[in-house]
């Protein structure tokens, strides 16, 4: 019987389990979102939050303890010089764990786990200005809804002065900001699209028209960590983004992360 036995050991020894999470770690932190399975997910959450709450101490102490335990350089300089001013603010819970329904082949449940920070498309991260500022979760909360309330009000004002031509042109103009998102193409993240903006693509039609050799020499000019991107299947994605094409597009990225862990 496992009475009293929480720990879930995923089939594996001692010694595999701990590389496994080492490797899974690193690869979230350095990703910011990895997909695999289920019950991988929710054994890496456990192991990975408490090392992101010791990276909030920028101190060569909480260093050395947490590359004690990833056993990765590049990661740890990664969490704590990049997602640690990011998380600053927020008391637990960095990480998001998301089901993607089963894999073929195995019938193995997938889910994606990602930082919560570095969803851009839920819109729930919180910004460096504000996490200094917020010091606890209520008087932040308060001090939220206050701040919506006033801007509600001078909005709602100023709307009722604006022609209705300015308002038509404004909800355009946030569908095209939203249109040009390029993080929703499976395998481009933050970096990836940063270096894009950089060379000039902002779309996803212009991304669309360049082949996935020419996106994958563009980032390894940058002189970032990108060797292990597929960039193939990017321009197809983005076409169909850019058709507005949503559910061709989401079939797609399925089909691209049904084998990958």
């Amino acid at each position: 019987m496992r009475h009293g036995d929480k720990i879930k050991n995923l089939s594996r020894t001692a010694s595999h389990r701990k590389a496994l999470l080492n490797n899974l770690s690193c690869q979230l932190i350095e990703h910011k979102k990895i997909v695999t399975t289920l019950a991988k997910a929710k054994a890496l959450r456990t192991f990975v939050e408490p090392l992101i709450t010791k990276a909030k101490e920028n101190t060569t102490h909480r260093r050395r303890l947490v590359f004690s335990q990833l056993q990765d350089k590049v990661a740890v300089k990664e969490l704590f010089d990049v997602i640690s001013p990011k998380i600053a603010s927020r008391p637990g819970g960095y990480t998001r764990v998301i089901k993607l329904g089963t894999r073929a082949g195995d019938n193995a449940e997938l889910a994606m786990i990602e930082l919560v920070d570095y969803n851009e498309i839920y819109g729930n991260g919180i910004g460096e200005a504000e996490s200094a500022k917020k010091k606890t979760r209520r008087a932040g909360k308060s001090k939220k809804v206050s701040e919506t309330t006033e801007t509600s009000a001078k909005t709602d004002g100023e709307h009722s002065e604006e022609p209705v031509a300015k308002k038509v042109s404004s909800k355009a103009e946030s569908k095209q900001s939203d249109a040009d998102d390029l993080t929703k193409i499976e395998g481009i993240g933050p970096k990836s699209a940063e270096v894009f903006h950089n060379n000039g693509i902002t779309t996803f039609v212009q991304l669309s028209k360049l082949s996935g050799e020419e996106l994958k020499e563009m980032l390894e000019k940058s002189g970032g960590h990108f060797n292990a991107l597929d960039t193939h299947s990017w321009p197809e994605q983005a076409q169909l983004a850019a058709d507005g094409n949503w559910d061709a597009l989401k079939e797609l990225q399925d089909r691209l992360t049904a084998g990958r862990e």
